[in-house]
C-alpha cells in the first residue's frame, strides 16, 4: 500500500514507454525501489524492455506484458497479469496516438484509430482496472487527459474530441469510486517534450516529462482529483473556453 508519505510499493504503467510515465516511475523508484509493471504493444518490445532495464538500476523489481489498446477482447487479461504478482498501489494510463488533424478529419481509418487508443480503449481499461482496485480496497488511479478536451480546435479537434471525452469519463470515476478507497487522478498537462510531440512547435508554457512527473506525484501524494501541469493552465483555459467563439475560432493555435 502506499506508505504515510505517499510512496508506493507497486506500480502498474498502460504505456510502458511513455516519457512521462517512465520519468514518474523514476521519480518513484529513486525514494524507494518497487514493484514496476510495464505495459506496452508488441512492437515496442525493445524501447520498453530498454525502460525496464534502466528503471532496474534504482534497485527495483520490473516485468512487462504485451498490451494493444485496439483489442479490447484482451484488456481484462492485460489488468489480470499486472495483479498476478500482487496488489497495484498506483496505475498510469500513459498510452495515446496523436496524428496529423487534416488526416484524421478526413480519413475514416485515421479518425477511427484516434478514437479507439485515445477513448474506447482507457475507457475499457478504466472498467476493469475500477472492478480490480474495488475489490481491492485501495490504489490509486492516474489518467493523463489534455487541455486539448476543453475546448473544439481547429489544429486538433479530433485528438481534442477523444481527449476531452476521455477526460470526463475518469473524471465520473472519482465519484463513482467515492468510498470505496480507491483514488482516481485527471491530469491534464500542457504541451511536453515528448516523443509523441516530435517535430511539432513547442507551445508556451511547454513542460518536460520530469516536471509533469513530479506534479503526477504530488497530486497522489495529496489525493487530488484534478490537476492542470503547469497550474496556470488552470486560468488560461479558463479564459478560452470563455472567449466568444467569433473571436476563439481566429486564434492560430
Amino acid at each position: 500500500m502506499i506508505d504515510a508519505v505517499g510512496n508506493p510499493q507497486s506500480l502498474f504503467i498502460l504505456g510502458g514507454t511513455s516519457d512521462i510515465a517512465l520519468a514518474t516511475a523514476e521519480q518513484y523508484a529513486n525514494q524507494r525501489p518497487l514493484r514496476i509493471v510495464l505495459a506496452a504493444r508488441p512492437e515496442e518490445a525493445d524501447l520498453v524492455e530498454a525502460a525496464a532495464e534502466r528503471l532496474r538500476k534504482t534497485g527495483s523489481t520490473v516485468s512487462t506484458i504485451e498490451f494493444e489498446a485496439t483489442d479490447p477482447e484482451t484488456h481484462g487479461e492485460v489488468v489480470e497479469k499486472a495483479f498476478a504478482d500482487g496488489d497495484i498501489d498506483v496505475t498510469l494510463v500513459a498510452f495515446g496516438v496523436q496524428l496529423d488533424n487534416e488526416k484524421c478529419w478526413t480519413d475514416p481509418a485515421a479518425a477511427r484509430l484516434t478514437a479507439e487508443v485515445n477513448y474506447v480503449a482507457p475507457m475499457s481499461l478504466g472498467v476493469h482496472l475500477a472492478n480490480k482496485l474495488r475489490k481491492q480496497g485501495h490504489g490509486h488511479l492516474v489518467m493523463m487527459a489534455s487541455p486539448a478536451g476543453e475546448r473544439a480546435r481547429r489544429t486538433n479537434f479530433v485528438y481534442g474530441s477523444a481527449k476531452g471525452g476521455i477526460d470526463l469519463f475518469y473524471s465520473g470515476l472519482t465519484y463513482a469510486l467515492e468510498g470505496s478507497g480507491v483514488k482516481v487522478t485527471v491530469v491534464r498537462p500542457n504541451f511536453v517534450k515528448t516523443k509523441l510531440t516530435a517535430g511539432m512547435k513547442p507551445a508556451p508554457m511547454a513542460q518536460t516529462p520530469e516536471q509533469v512527473g513530479a506534479a503526477i506525484i504530488d497530486a497522489v501524494r495529496k489525493g487530488k482529483e484534478s490537476i492542470w501541469v503547469p497550474g496556470q493552465m488552470r486560468w488560461v483555459m479558463v479564459v478560452l473556453r470563455h472567449l466568444p467563439r467569433v473571436i476563439f475560432r481566429r486564434l492560430s493555435f
